[in-house]
């Protein structure tokens, strides 16, 4: 069975390096993101495409919203 959800990126369980990453945006960062994706995909992604970006395109998801990978990471 297949359940689609409509949910908002700052709701949203990441898992793994992705939730570390995650939490290094801001609410109003994260906000922007979610923009930026509905805009880029309009049909919704699934919850693992949704992670994988977060994971492995974390440096393209900081472009999206004009922010620089190493200055985000340093926030740690």
């Amino acid at each position: 069975m297949i359940i689609h959800t409509e949910q908002s990126i700052v709701d949203f369980n990441f898992w793994s390096g992705a939730a570390e990453r995650a939490e290094l945006l801001t609410y109003t960062e994260l906000k922007e993101v979610e923009y930026q994706i509905d805009e880029l995909y309009p049909d919704g992604l699934e919850d693992t495409q949704l992670n994988d970006l977060f994971w492995f395109e974390f440096e393209e998801v900081c472009n999206w919203i004009g922010l620089d990978i190493d200055e985000v990471l340093g926030r740690e």
